[in-house]
């Protein structure tokens, strides 16, 4: 097995091209277009302050390819702004919402794609309340689907986003809930007390309590099933505060069934895999639903959040590099990896110890384009965080640069 050598580095915000030993056939028919002739650039330049895109688990392109969606903040923590939605021709900018709080600059509003491209959907604090929102695209339309609760990560797909409440002080919304973004329907597809009971020798080991709520959320590509993380409330009111609650585990349920999947004692940084049946891990873990078995895919690539691409051929993490070879102090890379052999490339390194001055700091948390060949990424490089994409050789740019 074997790595290529890093290509594709960007630093200081320039784009340079390394020479790799290995041809483009050698790397592998998956990976080969991220090895030599990747463009990279941010992608809203002309915006003033931060531009931030939410996580990993959701990508900001929309599902049909047109837009673009950010949070942006001129504050130095990147703590409150605004959301908007770029053209990918035009480059025409819309604000969806102004004025939006956020918890901190690590997840911004958790603004994302559902119903098919057709909503956006965030959550924001509101006079000491949270809510969370969805922006009907076309209309800009805005309605409240949820008060007291945030939102975890829906399905681009699907009208259903899984909201929770407020994991320092949950009060009555210690249950996973799904609410409709078009009907305003909410629906409550497991409870705490019945994780409590599934799980009850676990929980008082890892919690020393049964009082704990569910917390953060993802639903499946298909809508069938979710993972979330437990959480123990701090009590206090203090949201911003890493004492605000005691959060671990990974339980995974079947919405479709109504049953729980399984339970991993570590949270990790998970996302789904494209057929909803697997979940794919920091250390580039793909754990089988179905079998119980794990696999781990190219073993000599750094990982922190990984994802995989829309056909499961090859995968892309963050990673902290500074410790490699190739790394200096406090660089990240974005790092494109095969799924079938241990081999990787660099596409992108940069320093990444600036940006928001939050109390969470903002990471890279790359995500793919739905067709796969566009990569968006943050970099927090002086004194702002800014959202980058990276787009593999033959990809035809319809990023508009000013």
């Amino acid at each position: 097995m074997r790595k290529t050598r890093p290509v594709g580095l960007i630093l200081a915000g320039t784009l340079f091209v390394a020479t790799s030993t290995l041809a483009a056939a050698e790397v592998g028919d998956a990976i080969a277009p991220w090895q030599t002739g990747v463009q990279i650039h941010p992608v809203a330049p002309n915006v003033d302050g931060h531009t931030i895109h939410t996580y990993f688990n959701a990508s900001p392109e929309s599902p049909d390819g047109r837009y673009v969606l950010y949070f942006t903040s001129t504050k130095p923590d990147g703590e409150f702004g605004d959301i908007r939605i770029r053209e990918r021709s035009s480059g025409e900018e819309t604000i969806l919402a102004l004025g939006v709080t956020t918890e901190d600059a690590h997840r911004a509003a958790c603004q994302q794609w559902v119903d098919a491209g057709r909503t956006v959907v965030y959550h924001d604090c509101r006079d000491g309340r949270w809510r969370v929102v969805a922006v009907d695209v076309a209309s800009r339309e805005q309605t409240v689907l949820a008060e007291d609760r945030q939102a975890g990560f829906g399905s681009p797909q699907q009208p259903w986003v899984p909201i929770y409440g407020c994991h320092w002080r949950p009060g009555p919304h210690k249950d996973l809930e799904l609410v409709h973004v078009d009907s305003g329907a909410i629906r409550k597809p497991v409870t705490a007390a019945q994780v409590v009971e599934e799980y009850e020798e676990w929980v008082q080991q890892k919690f020393g309590t049964t009082d704990i709520s569910i917390f953060f959320p993802v639903l499946s590509p298909d809508g069938e099933k979710v993972f979330f993380k437990l959480s123990r409330p701090g009590g206090g009111d203090n949201f911003r505060s890493s004492q605000a609650s005691y959060r671990e585990g990974k339980v995974v349920y079947d919405l479709a069934n109504g049953r729980f999947i399984r339970l991993f004692p570590q949270w990790g940084h998970p996302s789904w895999d494209p057929r909803s049946k697997a979940i794919f891990e920091k250390g580039n873990l793909l754990d089988d639903l179905e079998t119980g078995q794990t696999r781990r895919y190219a073993r000599s690539s750094p990982s922190n959040h990984p994802t995989l691409s829309p056909d499961g051929t090859i995968f892309v993490t963050d990673a902290d590099v500074s410790r490699r070879d190739f790394g200096k102090p406090g660089d990240w890379a974005i790092i494109v990896g095969d799924t079938r052999e241990d081999r990787f490339v660099v596409v992108a390194q940069f320093n990444n110890t600036g940006g928001a001055k939050s109390w969470r700091r903002s990471h890279p948390h790359p995500a793919f384009s739905a067709d796969g060949r566009r990569i968006y990424y943050n970099v927090s490089e002086g004194d702002r965080t800014r959202l980058f994409v990276a787009e593999c050789a033959g990809s035809t740019s319809s990023v508009r640069l000013e």
